[in-house]
């Protein structure tokens, strides 16, 4: 499974973003979806999560009423807004998918997740 996300780039701290990551359209619907990030000398970090049917979410503490993600799984695709960036989400954003026959659960686990796209920048200046 490829996935690729896009969306990244340079804004000032308060702007938004939205990420977008692109998967195989026909069995799209199979994948739960999560974001993660990996700041500059820091681990990768869940950041969300988002189950098959697109009806559960989950979301770290850090980004919680400021991200919100969604799907659309005829397109294939997850997304991640980003309100109200902060310094402090400055970081490669990788999204990852992981087939399961569960429509409704997320998982915050790294190692849930078989397939991971290349991941895309995101600089917040101050």
């Amino acid at each position: 499974v490829q996935l690729q996300a896009s969306g990244g780039g340079l804004v000032q701290a308060g702007d938004s973003l939205r990420l977008s990551c692109v998967g195989p359209r026909r069995s799209f619907g199979w994948y739960r979806m999560g974001w993660f990030r990996q700041a500059p000398g820091k681990e990768r970090e869940f950041v969300a999560g988002i189950s098959r049917s697109g009806g559960i979410t989950s979301y770290a503490d850090s980004v919680k009423g400021r991200f919100t993600c969604s799907r659309s799984n005829p397109k294939g695709t997850v997304y991640l807004q980003m309100n109200r960036l902060e310094p402090e989400d400055t970081a490669v954003y990788y999204c990852a998918a992981d087939e399961t026959e569960n429509l409704y659960r997320v998982s915050q686990n790294q190692s849930e997740y078989d397939f991971w796209g290349r991941g895309t920048l995101v600089t917040v200046s101050s």
